[in-house]
């Protein structure tokens, strides 16, 4: 498993997010400058500093359930509102999209393409918005710097390690499957034509060398595929063709986009099933995760705000009837808890969490985030 693959998984699924998120501002007719406001504040949420410095720490990768969190808390730090369906919705979308992108990186280094991708549409949205487009230049230069000099095989490590954690992940898309590159068990059908990965040979040659190193014959074979050179190397600078298409807007031409369950039944679920064993790791992760979430402040409207809520559905019904047969283990109770208990407990927390008090010109009320936090992982 590569500690260097959180970074990366991070940034695709939060491009993908913004980019359903911009689809579905605009579908629903929200004002612009509402939608511009959504869009700088998640932007300006991610791309935080301190939220950053934690994110490029070599770690392991953590659960599904805590990723949803961190991505929970990232959709609602603007004044927009997803019920629990909508954000089931979200993130299955921004999963799959992101999966599907990884199998088709035929070489394991497009990966950081693909992210590059994301990275400049990311920079269009903000692009009016001078002190967020820093914060995302910024970023960028980070990724440049840490991954550019990584080797094949490490690139290759941060692939398999993305493919585990998505592996039992089947959910339908009604654009995979109307492109037909998905099939109705939610699994995607990889393609057997198209450009080779750069530095590669179109398939088809076998050449045998004597003990000497000298070529002695040559074998040709149908590869069973149509298949062709690579163009060129995508640029791997802060601005540059990425010649891959990977990773950009699929959303750009609007088209409905619904998700199914993967099973023949209804009551079927459309998630891996959850395990509720005890976890001997919770306690590391949730001292991760403060340290993550520390710069993740979930807005809430004041009188000059005039919160609103996204449907990532097409009507209300369908909505309260995907929230009906959402199962159980998806559901993530918040109690209150005394959170200082925990805080004199657990001294490295409570020092975590005091330092975000004190970054007070950044996030006002970090003060409430520990608890916050401690509320919502309670369930976990």
């Amino acid at each position: 498993m590569s500690t260097r693959t959180l970074p990366l998984l991070f940034i695709n699924l939060g491009g993908e997010m913004l980019y359903i998120l911009d689809q579905r501002l605009r579908a629903q007719n929200i004002p612009a400058d509402k939608a511009k406001k959504v869009m700088n504040d998640i932007i300006s949420t991610m791309f935080n500093k301190k939220f950053l410095e934690e994110l490029f720490k070599p770690q392991e990768l953590y659960s599904k359930k805590a990723l949803r969190t961190v991505f929970d808390r990232l959709a609602h730090a603007s004044i927009m509102r997803l019920n629990q369906a909508s954000m089931d919705k979200l993130y299955d979308l921004m999963t799959m999209a992101f999966k599907y992108q990884v199998l088709l990186c035929t070489r394991p280094k497009d990966i950081l393409l693909v992210s590059f991708n994301h990275m400049d549409a990311i920079k269009e949205f903000v692009k009016d918005s001078p002190s967020i487009l820093s914060q995302v230049d910024e970023t960028f230069r980070q990724l440049i710097e840490m991954y550019t000099p990584l080797l094949s095989g490490e690139f290759q490590l941060i692939r398999q390690t993305l493919l585990i954690f998505f592996q039992d992940m089947h959910i339908r898309v009604s654009i995979f499957l109307k492109d037909k590159v998905q099939n109705s068990n939610g699994r995607f059908v990889l393609p057997t034509s198209g450009p080779v990965p750069y530095g590669t040979q179109i398939p088809g040659l076998i050449r045998i060398f004597s003990c000497t190193g000298e070529e002695v014959n040559r074998l040709q074979f149908t590869n069973g595929g149509n298949y062709t050179s690579a163009l060129r190397e995508g640029s791997f600078e802060i601005f540059g063709d990425r010649v891959t298409k990977l990773g950009t807007n699929m959303y750009s031409v609007c088209r409905p986009v619904e998700t199914h369950m993967s099973g023949t039944s209804k009551n079927s679920a459309q998630h891996p099933k959850v395990s509720t064993a005890p976890n001997p790791l919770a306690k590391e992760e949730l001292n991760l995760l403060a340290r993550l979430m520390g710069g993740l402040e979930i807005h809430k409207a004041g009188n000059s705000d005039s919160g609103f809520r996204v449907n990532l559905f097409n009507t209300d019904e369908e909505e309260e009837e995907a929230l009906s047969l959402r199962p159980d283990e998806l559901c993530y109770g918040v109690i209150s808890i005394q959170a200082t208990k925990d805080q004199q407990a657990n001294a490295e927390l409570s020092k975590i969490m005091e330092e975000f008090s004190e970054s007070g010109d950044q996030c006002p009320s970090s003060s409430s985030k520990g608890d916050d936090l401690l509320a919502m992982m309670d369930g976990l």
